[in-house]
């Protein structure tokens, strides 16, 4: 069988609809959007239409998108922009202990500018709890950034009443919707949230384009500086290729988004059904709260076997798949969000993240099944 993919929730394959419409871009239209000039012109009708576009599929205004060069952009403009504009009122965030380390680095680094940062815990199924979010803010609380969904384990915060709270408290909220766009549906507008950051690459789009949407009457200072660019929210001549891209990932994960959920939530529940029979339920141990996750997402410890070594053994077999860990600097570390769900050891130390999306079938899933449950065996057969 050919090589298998599932990290999705890494990066997704490109849509090959996406990719005719970015080398269309990139064989016809050359012009810098800020020219005032036909090519210019014709650059700018580019991303204007992107920008339409993605707004319509969005449910919030054009002019409420900022294009960015992606989520981890999108989310350090939301935490900088929003302590640098609200620092008269105050200089006190709430995020949580299980955030996507775009945020929680951007955490760190504005403690060191004098804000204080509560990062609130979650419990044994990664959920945030309203009461300590209430109990958390304080009369200098400027925002609150609770991301969407999270990367590693797929938990679904409530994002709809932390959202009311932070209105009723006139406290600015943020969430990093990265994984959640394509996953769960979503509408800006509908949603009670200030600001969202989006990235394409997960949506079967271009890396190194995204975007934030920034609610109409919200002030951010920008985080780069130069041209007037993005209503001079964000300087920096525009990528058209990898916006019209970007606008054309959106619309299909929209127009698609029913079937899509069906064929994740298909995928998810027949890799348990065949880890049942290959493995036996007490040869491994779900992480992922299944009845309050994103659907594209799988976490699932195998005690006794270290993650990279399950992993290294995958990829011998040609199946990609993803740890809850990161490397830093050559030195592998536990997962922070695992760790803050007080996770036991030896599941924190076995942890496999599979992640679904297109291109994805039962039979990829029946082999893939087959070889862990072979890889397993082997491994703790030496034990």
């Amino acid at each position: 069988m050919n090589a298998i993919y599932l990290d999705h929730a890494a990066s997704t394959p490109i849509h090959p609809q996406v990719a005719e419409r970015m080398l269309q871009v990139m064989t016809h239209t050359h012009g810098n959007a800020s020219s005032v000039h036909a090519f210019g012109r014709s650059a700018k009708k580019v991303v204007s239409g992107a920008r339409d576009q993605i707004a319509k599929d969005l449910g919030c205004r054009p002019d409420e998108l900022v294009f960015t060069a992606g989520g981890t952009e999108s989310d350090n403009l939301a935490l900088f922009g929003i302590a640098e504009s609200l620092s008269h009122k105050g200089k006190h965030i709430i995020t949580s202990q299980i955030e996507h380390h775009a945020v929680l680095h951007a955490c760190e680094a504005l403690e060191q500018r004098g804000y204080e940062v509560t990062y609130l815990p979650v419990n044994a199924h990664g959920l945030v709890s309203i009461e300590e979010v209430e109990a958390a803010i304080r009369p200098d609380t400027i925002l609150i950034s609770i991301m969407f969904g999270n990367n590693e384990v797929g938990t679904i915060q409530p994002i709809t009443e932390i959202g009311q709270l932070a209105r009723a408290k006139n406290i600015i909220f943020h969430t990093d919707a990265v994984q959640a766009l394509g996953a769960i549906p979503l509408n800006c507008h509908e949603l009670p949230v200030d600001l969202i950051s989006f990235s394409s690459h997960k949506i079967n789009g271009p890396q190194g384009i995204g975007a934030l949407y920034i609610r109409h009457g919200v002030k951010v200072e920008p985080v780069l500086y130069g041209g007037l660019q993005e209503r001079k929210r964000r300087a920096g001549t525009e990528n058209l290729a990898g916006i019209a891209g970007f606008a054309q990932a959106v619309e299909l994960a929209v127009q698609e988004l029913s079937e899509r959920i069906n064929h994740l939530e298909s995928l998810r529940a027949y890799m348990l059904e065949e880890l049942e029979q290959q493995v036996g339920t007490e040869g491994y141990v779900v992480n992922t709260p299944l009845d309050q996750s994103l659907p594209h997402i799988l976490n699932i410890s195998f005690p006794g076997v270290k993650s990279e070594t399950m992993l290294m053994n995958l990829d011998m077999e040609n199946i990609a798949a993803a740890s809850g860990s990161a490397c830093t600097s050559g030195s592998l570390e536990l997962s922070h969000v695992l760790q803050a769900m007080k996770i036991p050891e030896n599941l924190l130390n076995s942890a496999i993240r599979f992640s679904f999306g297109m291109g994805n079938t039962r039979e990829e899933i029946a082999y893939a099944t087959q070889k862990i449950a072979t890889i397993l065996k082997r491994i703790r057969s030496r034990n």
